[in-house]
């Protein structure tokens, strides 16, 4: 039944784009449940991820094994976004135009000079927009079904700093590269055997001097195939587990030998290694007096208030007495709208882009934050080792990140074998017209 629907869709699509004169064909190259992948869809793919790869630096594959790895992403994409439209999720033009200005801005061109760049490698804007909003539908599924799930415990993190002190590995990272030969859930010994031989005579390329980013590229499974396989720099913790023992007996270059688990046959390489410095940040002792608006209270109204409270205190005031008697910052007043020491990570941005332009003992004009109108005063400034409490962040993003992929992995094995997926060795033409 999910087979003629989708024969059907098909059909709709390309009916509807019939002109005069010789139509170009377009093929059905795979099956999604009750969608389909076109051969238009899977080239304009192929092309972006052919430019990505070209800007990295890395040596293209054949065709034919590049189509089959961009092909299997976009099954996988096509799977979350049917869940996601089930789900109710959805990418506003507002938002998407945000994403679109921000990237931009990274390469720090306008939106329109961004996409003249684009249209000049052959790449069609409207489609890499779609592409964008898909990442985002996708990224926002992945917030709701996995990460938004994770949680780390005190405990966790107290054991996790405990055996990266005990080892020696407090501020170590590792840089990684990562091919995964996927095995079905349920498979057979047959397939697991297969799968087995087909890590080991990879295994065996690599040690013979094969590129190991252009082998990831053309036989991964791994969602980071089309990057080379690269995972990136990561402390300990942030590396699956499976892989950690393996890290340890390895030297920087080399390679290990086919690991599995569940999800299938694991070739590591290590790529390199360096300690991260300690968390030296400079730390602000700071006071303020805060005046929220309200629906009887105006901007302008509060901000004038402040303005007086300013120059009261430049005539000499005393700014602790204005502050308990006028902030209402109702803990910070009770000390003379003091915060004490505050670090970057403390207070909101729009605060710390003010204190940054302050000078010792200067007060600033008022400014609103997302808490109201404020008034601050730098007492003074000095250098903080932070060094303690960003091993506990870290460290609690590092045993995060490790769930989340471990969880997604498994989730998106489990979605995939679900699902009804047909990938045609032999596309399938599914529109042709000629008018003499």
């Amino acid at each position: 039944m999910q087979y003629k629907l989708a024969i059907c869709l098909s059909f709709l699509l390309f009916t509807s784009h019939f002109s005069a004169g010789a139509e170009l064909l377009d093929y059905i190259v795979a099956v999604v449940n009750d969608e389909v992948i076109t051969d238009s869809a899977l080239q304009q793919e192929l092309q972006m991820v052919e430019t990505r790869l070209r800007d990295q630096k890395i040596r293209l594959p054949s065709r034919a094994d590049l189509e089959k790895q961009v092909l299997e992403g976009m099954v996988m994409n096509a799977l979350q976004l049917q869940l996601a439209k089930r789900t109710g999720i959805v990418i506003d033009d507002d938002s998407l135009n945000e994403a679109l200005r921000n990237i931009a801005t990274q390469d720090h061109v306008s939106l329109q000079v961004f996409r003249e760049n684009l249209e000049r490698q052959g790449i069609n804007f409207a489609h890499f927009r779609e592409n964008i909003r898909q990442q985002m539908t996708v990224a926002r599924l992945q917030q709701r079904q996995i990460v938004n799930r994770i949680t780390v415990t005190d405990r966790e993190i107290d054991n996790f700093l405990t055996n990266q002190q005990q080892q020696g590995l407090v501020g170590i990272e590792y840089h990684l590269l990562h091919i995964l030969i996927a095995i079905p859930e349920a498979a057979s010994p047959e397939q697991i055997a297969a799968k087995q031989q087909k890590a080991l005579d990879i295994f065996g390329k690599l040690r013979k001097g094969a590129n190991f980013q252009e082998t990831a590229v053309t036989v991964s499974d791994g969602k980071q195939a089309l990057e080379g396989g690269d995972l990136g720099w990561r402390k300990l913790g942030e590396i699956p587990s499976l892989f950690v023992d393996a890290i340890k007996t390895l030297k920087i270059g080399e390679i290990s030998e086919p690991i599995r688990n569940a999800s299938g046959f694991h070739i590591i390489k290590f790529a390199g290694k360096r300690n991260s410095e300690k968390a030296i940040i400079t730390q602000t002792k700071v006071r303020h007096i805060l005046i929220k608006t309200s629906e009887i209270v105006a901007d302008a109204e509060v901000q004038s208030r402040l303005e007086k409270l300013k120059a009261r205190i430049e005539a000499g005031e005393d700014f602790a007495q204005l502050a308990r008697s006028n902030s209402e910052d109702t803990q910070s007043a009770q000390a003379g709208g003091s915060l004490d020491w505050v670090s970057p990570s403390d207070i909101v941005p729009e605060f710390e882009d003010v204190l940054n332009s302050l000078g010792k003992n200067q007060i600033s004009k008022p400014f609103k934050s997302r808490y109201g109108w404020h008034i601050v005063q730098v007492l003074d400034r000095r250098q903080y080792d932070d060094t303690d409490k960003a091993l506990r962040t870290k460290a609690t993003q590092q045993i995060r990140q490790r769930k989340i992929e471990e969880e997604l992995q498994s989730w998106l094995r489990q979605m995939r074998d679900e699902a009804y997926v047909e990938v045609r060795p032999h596309r399938t033409e599914v529109s042709e017209k000629r008018i003499p």
